[in-house]
């Protein structure tokens, strides 16, 4: 027999769980619909390597919402992921309830978009930003729910003042986890042909543009990072290729 689920209320409103490891999963559910009578949430700390304590979290109903850092135990501070499920949460057997509960736990994918602006001597226009000290392509991270042509063309605008008509996509390109960031995807779209006098249009966002100018081929493989100029290499092949950190 499985031992008892304990229930504490640690805030007003809120209930936390703590189950044992040969608790089922239909246990810890009804425990969650019980505790959801006189709390608005209800909430469980689970071992970032408890696997089976995962799925009993997620398949009792709860969210993941993230993971905590530094969770005083006894034995020290360690990390913890939060699952919890609220009162206003649609039924999972409801489509868009397990939909919601689908999306709080399947992986997510970071993703970039970049602009190749181009001169007629074939020139890359690249920009030197603030917080880094080699130079790279316009654009940044793609917001959510926002699709990657208007991020590329917002970034743009936001960075440089200048309103393109992107073309299509050129690459592709997956950076794998590297300096403390996660892997991400860049899509790099295709900014035109522009007389090298575009550049008395630009208006440099100050807080994380330096400079900005067109480069030659050699001038980018001196400026930009070794995984930069090889993307930038492969976007100039324009054959809408897929690389990963642009081989």
């Amino acid at each position: 027999m499985s031992q008892p689920i304990t229930v504490t209320t640690v805030a007003e409103g809120v209930a936390r769980l703590v189950w044992s490891t040969d608790t089922t999963i239909d246990e810890v559910r009804r425990e969650v619909a019980r505790a959801l009578v006189d709390h608005p949430r209800v909430e469980t700390l689970v071992d970032p390597d408890d696997q089976a304590a995962q799925r009993t979290a997620t398949w009792s109903g709860m969210h993941r919402e993230g993971v905590m850092r530094g969770v005083t135990v006894e034995d020290g501070p360690v990390d913890r992921i939060v699952y919890a499920r609220l009162a206003t949460d649609a039924s999972v057997n409801e489509p868009g309830g397990f939909r919601a509960l689908l999306n709080s736990f399947l992986p997510r994918k970071r993703a970039i978009s970049q602009v190749l602006v181009r001169d007629p001597d074939d020139r890359v226009l690249l920009c030197r930003l603030t917080y880094k000290q080699d130079w790279d392509l316009p654009g940044g991270v793609v917001e959510v729910g926002e699709s990657p042509r208007l991020a590329a063309a917002r970034e743009v605008e936001e960075e440089l003042g200048l309103t393109l008509d992107l073309g299509p996509l050129l690459l592709t390109d997956w950076l794998p986890p590297w300096g403390g960031w996660d892997d991400a995807i860049c899509l790099v779209f295709d900014g035109g042909v522009h007389d090298a006098s575009v550049l008395d249009r630009v208006v440099k966002q100050e807080r994380e543009i330096r400079d900005v100018r067109f480069c030659t081929p050699d001038e980018v493989r001196e400026l930009a990072a070794d995984f930069t100029t090889r993307r930038v290499e492969a976007a100039l092949r324009g054959e809408g290729d897929y690389t990963e950190s642009g081989r």
